[in-house]
C-alpha cells in the first residue's frame, strides 16, 4: 500500500467546511392567507356593528321583560273599591247643586215701583219676582202679574249690579213678560232653554227665586204632573198647559226658572195653589213650558 492513501474512502477535508450536499435545506415558508369573512367585515364594519348593536338591545328587552312580574289583573271588585273610597274621601254634589251653579248666573231680582217716581222709595214698592237672563245682553224672562202696572222696574244681577229695566213684550195667555236691562255686567251669561216635550212626571227638578224677597233661593221637587189648568185667585185668567210641580215656591219666586237635574230652564215659575186659610205654598206650583216663554221673547221654537 502506498503512503498517503486510503482504501475504499476519501480523505476528510479538514478545512472546517461542512459537505452541503449532506445537509438539509430549510422549505420555504408560504404566506398566510386571510380567511374571506375578514375582508367581508372590513367592507361592511359600520352597518354590522349596527345591526349588532339593535340586536344586543332586543335580547336586553326581551330579557328584562322575561324577569320582570306580570301585571296585575284589575278587576271589577278593584275598581268598585276605588270608586267607593273616592266617595267617601268626596262626596258628590247633589242633582240640586249642580243644576243651582248651572243656572245661577242668570238668575235676577225683579223689584217693581209704583206711580211714576224717579227715585227709588222702598216704601213704595208694590212687588218682589224673579226673572231669568235668556238673552246675555240683558233679555230677562219674568211673570207678567210681576211687573204688570208698574211705573218701574228693577233688576238686581248675580254679581250685585242694578239696573231699570223695561218691559219689551208681554204674553198675557201665559203670564210671561220681556225685559231689557239698560246696564248688564260685562260678564253675563244666558241660562240653557231646553225643550220640555220629553219630561215624565217624577223627574228631579230644581226652582231658583226670592220668595217673599229673600234669595236667591233654592227648593228641589220632582214634576207631579203635566198639562195642567190653573185658574188665577181672581179668576180672570185661566193658565193651561202647565207643568205642576212639587218644589217649594212662594210669593217672589215667580218668574223664576224652573231647571232639570242639568240646569236646563225647563220652565218659568207662574204660580201657587193656595187657599184662603194658606197663603204660603201647599205642595202644588206651576210653571209654564219654556216653549211659550222662548216665543213670548220672539227666539226660535226648539
Amino acid at each position: 500500500m502506498r503512503k498517503g492513501f486510503y482504501s475504499g474512502a476519501r480523505a476528510p477535508r479538514d478545512d472546517g467546511a461542512a459537505d452541503v450536499s449532506t445537509v438539509p435545506q430549510p422549505r420555504p415558508v408560504a404566506e398566510p392567507r386571510t380567511p374571506r369573512w375578514r375582508g367581508f367585515y372590513k367592507r361592511h364594519e359600520r352597518p354590522l356593528l349596527i345591526i349588532a348593536g339593535a340586536a344586543f338591545a332586543v335580547a336586553l328587552i326581551a330579557t328584562q321583560g322575561a324577569f320582570s312580574p306580570a301585571p296585575q289583573r284589575i278587576t271589577q271588585e278593584d275598581i268598585d273599591q276605588a270608586v267607593a273610597h273616592t266617595l267617601e274621601a268626596r262626596p258628590a254634589a247633589s242633582p240640586a247643586v249642580r243644576a243651582y251653579e248651572a243656572v245661577s248666573g242668570a238668575v235676577v231680582r225683579v223689584r217693581t215701583f209704583g206711580g211714576d217716581a224717579i227715585e227709588v222709595d222702598m216704601y213704595a214698592q208694590r212687588a218682589t219676582g224673579t226673572g231669568v237672563v235668556i238673552i246675555d245682553k240683558g233679555v230677562i224672562l219674568t211673570s207678567l202679574h210681576v211687573v204688570a202696572g208698574a211705573g218701574r222696574v228693577e233688576v238686581t244681577f248675580h254679581d250685585g249690579l242694578r239696573s231699570d229695566a223695561e218691559v219689551v213684550s208681554t204674553q198675557p195667555e201665559n203670564d210671561l213678560a220681556v225685559l231689557q236691562a239698560k246696564r248688564v255686567p260685562d260678564d253675563l251669561r244666558a241660562a240653557t232653554l231646553r225643550s220640555s216635550r220629553k219630561l215624565a212626571e217624577g223627574e228631579h227638578v230644581v226652582a231658583v227665586g226670592f220668595p217673599f224677597g229673600i234669595g236667591p233661593s233654592v227648593s228641589a221637587g220632582v214634576i207631579s204632573g203635566l198639562k195642567r189648568e190653573y185658574r188665577s185667585a181672581s179668576g180672570e185668567r185661566l193658565l193651561s198647559n202647565l207643568i205642576q210641580f212639587d218644589a217649594a215656591a212662594n210669593p217672589g219666586s215667580s218668574g223664576g226658572p224652573l231647571v232639570n237635574a242639568a240646569g236646563e230652564v225647563i220652565g218659568i215659575v207662574t204660580a201657587i195653589l193656595g187657599s184662603a186659610e194658606r197663603s204660603g205654598f201647599s205642595g202644588i206650583a206651576f210653571a209654564v213650558p219654556i216653549e211659550s216663554a222662548a216665543s213670548a221673547a220672539g227666539l226660535p221654537p226648539f
